[in-house]
């Protein structure tokens, strides 16, 4: 039987200590991705950087016994479609705009994807958010506006940059719903594997065609090499578990916390400058992650199992 096509995690309550341990790796090691592809695409061409990292978290995850399971043929369709949108399409994204995009900007645009990841669940689902859920999203999505404000308007303008890291929120928010039922089957570490290895595959021809177009330099390799095996591999692997914990939307608001450390590690080792009103952004972001990790409703819980399809 196909796994249902639903959001919902195997656990609708306020998030315990495996949550937020998860939750707390995950925006830190995510927060650092964007100085990574930021030093990568210093001498690196966006086809490298973003064939080399799905290729190095592949590769990071297949040496661990518990990521080397088979998914099953009427699964393929979904993680296809997670290796598409989720990964290589961001990959790609976000090394394009991060050529003319400050690393610290596109990772504070990266939080909107919850906002994304509920707007998602709830045409899955056909049902509305809860109250919490609701509040701390729309929060969320209006710090966002707070902090990409400033990069839309002046000389130093990138509207393109923003506008393809927000394509790659809109891939998030796909992927992250589709990714729960078959972390639930299969596991995070199994998923994540398939999903980056046909990745590799799509990415394959944007990084080969543009090989002569890099200068391999040690500090753009080491970039790609912790991008791929921590920020993409361990990092997704980790995603994927607490997605088929929480659901979607929930794990979704991990990408909260990176903002404040995209920022952190751009000024302090890109010299990049962020505006008072980011920084109210990302003030305002945290309070939609507080609300939007709040438990379920018992009476919702009960409407999105008895909602979700067989």
């Amino acid at each position: 039987m196909n796994a249902p096509l639903t959001n919902v995690g195997s656990r609708t309550e306020a998030y315990g200590p495996i949550e937020w341990t998860l939750t707390l790796a995950i925006g830190l090691i995510w927060g650092s991705a964007f100085l990574w592809i930021a030093l990568g695409v210093d001498d690196l061409s966006p086809g490298v950087v973003a064939f080399g990292r799905v290729v190095l978290g592949t590769a990071s995850l297949a040496a661990f016994p518990s990521a080397r399971k088979w998914i099953r043929r009427e699964d393929l369709g979904r993680v296809i479609a997670v290796a598409v949108v989720g990964n290589a399409a961001p990959a790609l994204l976000f090394a394009i705009a991060e050529t003319d995009l400050d690393s610290a900007v596109a990772g504070m645009i990266t939080s909107g994807t919850p906002l994304l990841s509920l707007v998602v669940a709830s045409l899955m689902l056909r049902r509305l958010p809860g109250r919490f859920q609701a509040v701390g999203i729309g929060l969320g999505f209006a710090g966002i506006v707070l902090m990409t404000w400033p990069s839309l308007r002046g000389v130093d303008a990138a509207p393109l940059g923003v506008a393809l890291v927000f394509l790659a929120t809109i891939g998030y928010g796909i992927s992250g719903n589709l990714l729960v039922p078959l972390q639930q089957r299969y596991g995070g570490p199994a998923v994540t594997l398939w999903a980056l290895g046909v990745s590799s595959i799509v990415l394959a021809p944007f990084g080969l065609l543009t090989w002569s177009d890099s200068d391999f330099t040690a500090s753009a390799v080491i970039a790609v090499v912790i991008l791929g095996v921590v920020g993409t591999g361990i990092a997704r692997s980790l995603a994927a578990t607490l997605a088929g914990r929480a659901g979607a939307p929930r794990m979704s608001t991990t990408t909260y916390l990176i903002p404040v450390v995209a920022i952190a590690l751009g000024i302090t080792f890109r010299g990049e400058s962020v505006s008072p009103l980011a920084m109210i952004g990302v003030v305002v972001v945290l309070v939609g992650a507080f609300l939007a990790s709040r438990a379920v409703p018992t009476s919702q819980r009960d409407s999105q199992l008895t909602q979700a399809p067989e």
